[in-house]
Formats: C-alpha cells, structure tokens, sequence
C-alpha cells in the first residue's frame, strides 16, 4: 500500500505562485523511482485533466501549463512538488497527487485517470482574478 499526503493548500491573486507538496511512503515506496508520478486536477462537474507527469526519463505538461508549472521529485525525501507560477483564474481546481500512472511520462495524458493507480486525498488551489 502506498500513501499520498498532500500541502500546500492555498488562495492567490491572478499572476502568483504556488508550490504543491505531495509526501510518498508505504510498502510499495521501494518501487516508486520505477514509477510515473504526477498532477491531475478536476474543477466541479468536469472531468479529470492531467497537469504534469515525471519519472526518470522525462517531464511532461498539459498544454495549459507549460512554461507556468514544473514538477519535480525529490529522490532523498520521497516528496513530489508542483511549483506554479503566473497562475490564472482558470487554474482554480483541486489538485490531486498520483502515483505509478500506466506508461511513461513522455507518453503523455492519454491514459486519463483510470490510469492511475494510487492518489491523494485532494488539495484546493483558487486563483482570484
């Protein structure tokens, strides 16, 4: 079993950042530099969009965030981040963390979240105009 705890919760104005925090542990964290990890967010009555993906080989960003967001893992300490920069109103959603996505990162988001295999719990990000 593999736990995901986000933070980094927050509220900010039109052109701010935001960094995501995303701790990995569990019994299956000896497979995790193996794995695809990433971002999905879902905003109310729409489906799950997939923000970033990384393993050992590559990144990967939806169209939406590229040059704004950078995902990263910190090997040592097993924490996954999203930094987001200049972000807009309609990045507004909760965030979800997600753990040994099905492919690899630079195979993109096709495989949608049914693709997923672990997720945190959820963590509201707005952006005010």
């Amino acid at each position: 079993q593999v736990q995901l705890v986000e933070s980094g919760v927050g509220s900010v104005q039109s052109g701010g950042s935001l960094r995501l925090s995303c701790a990995v542990s569990g019994d299956s964290y000896s497979d995790v530099h193996d794995w695809c990890m990433g971002w999905f967010r879902q905003t109310p009555g729409k489906d799950y969009e997939g923000v970033a993906l990384i393993d050992r080989y590559a990144t990967n960003y939806a169209d939406s965030v590229k040059g704004r967001f950078t995902i990263s893992h910190d090997n040592v300490n097993g924490t996954l981040y999203l930094q987001m920069n200049s972000l807009k109103p309609e990045d507004t959603a909760m965030y979800y963390c997600v753990a040994d996505v099905i492919g690899r990162a630079e195979d993109g988001f096709a495989v949608g979240p049914t693709g997923v295999a672990y997720w945190g719990q959820g963590t509201q990000v707005t952006v005010s105009s």
